[in-house]
């Protein structure tokens, strides 16, 4: 099943890519190592919410189609949580 990506993700996604080329620039400008860090931490937290809402939206779209056609939804609960996992 294709999954269509919102806006809202994709708004999230261009925010860290702005912030990817902010540490990239705090990098050039040889700021501190800890100023650094604490950006990356951000970048890090920010893809791991833009993960979670994609995998949490594509399930439950997958699971009411998987319930319309009479399926087990079991499997795809696992495979979402094998995905999160995966993405740490």
């Amino acid at each position: 099943m294709a999954y269509e990506y919102n806006d809202d993700v994709k708004k999230r996604l261009r925010r860290l890519e702005g912030q990817v080329r902010g540490v990239l620039r705090m990098m050039e400008e040889r700021k501190d190592c800890k100023e650094v860090i604490t950006q990356l931490s951000a970048v890090r937290s920010a893809a791991d919410r833009a993960i979670a809402t994609i995998v949490a939206e594509n399930l439950e779209a997958c699971i009411v189609a998987e319930q319309q056609s009479g399926g087990d939804t079991k499997r795809m609960v696992k495979e979402a949580i094998e995905l999160l996992v995966k993405s740490r």
